[in-house]
C-alpha cells in the first residue's frame, strides 16, 4: 500500500471517529477528496483537500473542519505533524516507518508485489497483429504486437485471465492474389495486377518449385494460397527473408495462444450463419442484387455490404462471424487492438453485435498510431507491394549486432513503442536505438536495474553482508522518497491496465530510475558501500556503520524488485550487468563496464 493510500485511510479513520461522536454528520463519509504530494517538498509529505471536498456536507467552514481532522490526524501512529495551509487544505508529515513498511512490503511480495491474485477478474481475450500473411512482418506491425503483448501483460498482472489470439486472414482477395503471384514467379510470368513481387515473394516462390510440385499442379488455386499462407506463418526452412510471423512475433517476446483463420469461419458456415440470423433479425437489407448490413441504424455512417451481387462475402461479414463467435466462447472482454486507419470499422463491428442480440458493450478497440522509422535524420518510406519493405527481423538484427547481444533490438522496439501513448505517433529513430551510450534512452532505463544489481552483487561477493530487513537506520529524504515511489507502483499498475496505457509503467520506472540515479550523485560522501578510501584505513571495519548498510542494501533490493517486476510487465529484458554501455558513471554507478578503456569483462564500480 503507497503513501496516499495509507494517509487515505487515516483520514477516512479521522472522519469516521468525528462522525461517531457527533461532530461531523454521516454525510461526510462518502465524499471524494484527493491525497497527493506537494508540488514543493516543504509543503510536507502528502496532501488533503479533504476539509474543502466536505464543507457543503459537513455546513462548516473549510478551516474549521480541517482543524478538526488535524487533531484527529496528528495523533495517528505514524504522523509527525499536520499544518494547515490557505482555506483549508492540510500538509502532513510523516514519520520514516511508514515508508519502512512500504520496504518491507515489497520485500515479502518480492517479484508479486503490485500484482493481483490471479483469476479473479475476467475472461478476456486480447486480439492483436492479425496482419495479412502475404508478408513479412514490417516494423509497423510491431507497433500492434508489443502494445497488444504489453496491454494482455498487464490485464494478467491485474488478475484478468488473458487469451492472446491472432486472427489469420487467410480468405479472400489478397490470399489469392498471393497465390496468384508467387505461380507466376514460378512459372517466369510477371505478377498479376495489384499482386506481390518483392524479393521475399520470390524467395518463396523458389521454394515452392523447388518441394511443392504438387500445390502448383493442384487445379484448385486456393491449395497454393493456402500453402504459402502457411510458409508465411511458419517460415520458409532455412530463409533469412522468411522466417515465418511466429518466430518473428517470438522473437519480440510475443507468444500467442490461439490462431484463428478466417478461412476457417467460412469452411464451417460460422459467416452464412451470422448472416442467417442477422436477416431473421431485421438487420439486413438487399438492394441490387447485394446484401446490406443496416448499420447506419446502430451508428455507422452508412450501410455496409456483407454479400456481393456476384455471391462473395466481404471483409465486413467475416468480422462480424468472427465477433459473434469470439462472445459465443464465453469471454467477458473482447480487445481488439488496430491500426488508426480502421477507426472506422470500430461503429459498424459493435453494431453487429447488437443486431444479433449480443452484448455489444463488451468489445472495445485500442486504436495505435503509424511508425515512422528514421534514419539519418531522414523517414524511410515503405511499401509492401512496392518492394521497398523494412522488416522486424533486419531492425532487431541491425540494433542487436550493434549492441553485440540478441535481444537488444527487441528491448529497443519495445521501449520505443510502449514510451509514447497509443494514440501519438513514434518516431523510430535507429540511430538512437543503435546507441551502447547514456544518450540511448533504452539504455538508460535498463542501467537502474544493471546498477542496483551490481550492488547486491558487490555486497555479497566482496562483503559478504546481505540486504536487511530492519529499516531504523534509513532516515534520508531521498531514501525514503524512493519508498514513497516504490508503495505507488501497484496503483500505477491498475491504472495501466484500466486505461490501455502501458507508457504509465515507462513513465514510472524512467523516474525512479532517475530518483535512484540522482541518490548515488547527492551522496558521494556518504556511500552504500565501503569505497577504496574506506577500505585503505586500518581499522575502518569496526567504525563503518553495518547496520545503515544492510538496511539500505534492503532499500536497494526492494527498488531491484520493483524495477524487474516493471521492466517484466513490459518485455523488456532486466540485465544484471551492461558489459558495453559506454560513458558509464564512474565512482558511483555501481555497474560492470566493459568501455573503452575498461578492463576486459567489466570491472565492478563502487556504490
Amino acid at each position: 500500500m503507497g503513501i496516499e493510500e495509507r494517509v487515505r485511510e487515516l483520514i477516512q479513520t479521522a472522519l469516521a471517529g468525528l462522525v461517531s461522536e457527533g461532530t461531523l454528520p454521516p454525510g461526510v463519509l462518502g465524499a471524494d477528496f484527493a491525497v497527493e504530494r506537494p508540488k514543493r517538498p516543504e509543503h510536507g509529505d502528502v496532501a488533503t483537500n479533504v476539509a474543502l471536498a466536505i464543507q457543503k456536507s459537513a455546513q462548516r467552514p473549510p478551516r474549521e473542519i480541517a482543524a478538526l481532522v488535524q487533531a484527529r490526524l496528528a495523533a495517528s501512529a505514524g504522523v509527525r505533524a499536520v499544518e494547515i495551509a490557505g482555506p483549508g487544505f492540510l500538509n502532513v508529515r510523516l514519520a520514516p516507518e511508514l515508508f519502512h513498511a512500504i520496504l518491507t512490503e515489497v520485500l515479502a511480495q518480492g517479484r508479486g508485489y503490485g500484482r493481483a491474485p490471479a483469476a479473479t477478474g475476467e475472461r478476456v481475450l486480447v486480439e492483436f497483429v492479425s496482419a495479412n500473411p502475404t508478408g513479412p512482418l514490417l516494423i509497423s506491425h510491431a507497433r500492434g504486437a508489443i502494445l497488444g503483448d504489453a496491454v494482455a501483460t498487464l490485464l494478467e498482472a491485474t488478475g484478468h485471465r488473458v487469451v492472446r489470439e491472432y486472427y489469420v486472414n487467410d480468405f479472400g482477395n489478397q490470399v489469392r492474389l498471393l497465390g496468384e503471384s508467387v505461380r507466376a514467379l514460378c512459372e517466369g510470368r510477371p505478377v498479376p495486377e495489384g499482386g506481390y513481387g518483392a524479393d521475399y515473394a520470390r524467395e518463396l516462390a523458389a521454394w515452392v518449385s523447388g518441394h511443392a510440385a504438387e500445390a502448383l499442379a493442384d487445379p484448385d488455386p486456393s491449395a497454393l494460397a493456402r500453402l504459402c499462407v502457411t510458409r508465411m506463418l511458419d517460415g520458409v526452412p532455412g530463409s533469412r527473408v522468411l522466417p515465418g510471423i511466429k518466430r518473428t512475433l517470438r522473437d519480440l517476446g510475443v507468444v500467442f495462444d490461439v490462431w484463428t483463420s478466417e478461412e476457417g469461419l467460412h469452411r464451417w458456415g460460422r459467416v452464412a450463419a451470422a448472416l442467417a440470423e442477422l436477416k431473421d433479425r431485421g438487420a439486413l437489407e438487399e438492394r441490387d442484387g447485394a446484401l446490406f448490413f443496416r448499420s447506419e441504424s446502430e451508428g455507422d455512417d452508412k450501410d455496409r455490404v456483407v454479400k456481393k451481387s456476384d455471391g462473395t462475402y466481404t471483409y465486413f461479414a467475416s468480422d462480424v462471424a468472427y465477433h459473434a463467435d469470439k462472445l459465443a466462447r464465453g469471454f467477458d472482454r473482447l480487445v481488439d487492438v488496430w491500426g488508426a486507419d480502421h477507426h472506422g470499422y470500430v461503429a459498424r463491428v459493435r453494431g453487429a453485435l447488437a443486431a444479433l442480440g449480443l452484448p455489444a458493450d463488451r468489445f472495445e478497440v485500442l486504436l495505435y498510431q503509424l511508425v515512422l522509422l528514421v534514419r539519418g535524420g531522414a523517414v524511410v518510406k515503405m511499401g509492401k507491394r512496392l518492394g521497398n519493405i523494412i522488416t522486424i527481423e533486419e531492425v532487431v538484427e541491425e540494433i542487436d549486432e550493434a549492441a553485440g547481444r540478441k535481444g537488444a533490438g527487441a528491448d529497443a522496439l519495445r521501449f520505443f513503442y510502449l514510451s509514447r501513448r497509443a494514440d501519438t505517433t513514434v518516431e523510430f529513430d535507429i540511430e538512437v536505438a543503435k546507441k551502447t551510450s547514456l544518450d540511448n534512452p533504452v539504455f538508460y532505463l535498463q542501467m537502474g536495474y544493471a546498477r542496483a544489481s551490481s550492488i547486491l552483487r558487490r555486497a555479497r561477493e566482496v562483503f559478504a553482508v546481505d540486504p536487511g530487513a530492519a529499516f531504523a537506520a534509513l532516515t534520508h529524504p531521498d531514501e525514503l522518497a524512493v519508498a514513497a515511489r516504490l508503495g505507488r507502483f501497484p496503483a500505477v499498475v491498475r491504472e495501466a491496465a484500466e486505461l490501455r496505457e502501458p507508457h504509465r509503467i515507462v513513465f514510472y520506472l524512467q523516474e525512479l530510475s532517475q530518483d535512484f540515479q540522482s541518490y548515488f550523485t547527492r551522496l558521494k560522501d556518504d556511500p552504500v558501500l565501503p569505497q577504496k578510501k574506506h577500505t585503505a584505513e586500518a581499522g575502518w571495519e569496526a567504525r563503518w556503520d553495518w547496520d545503515k548498510t544492510r538496511a539500505r542494501l534492503g532499500w536497494v533490493l526492494a527498488l531491484h524488485t520493483v524495477y524487474g517486476a516493471g521492466l517484466g510487465l513490459l518485455g523488456i529484458t532486466a540485465l544484471p550487468r551492461m558489459d558495453r554501455l559506454e560513458g558509464a558513471p564512474g565512482d558511483d554507478g555501481g555497474l560492470a563496464s566493459s568501455a573503452p578503456g575498461a578492463p576486459a569483462g567489466g570491472e565492478e564500480i563502487e556504490a
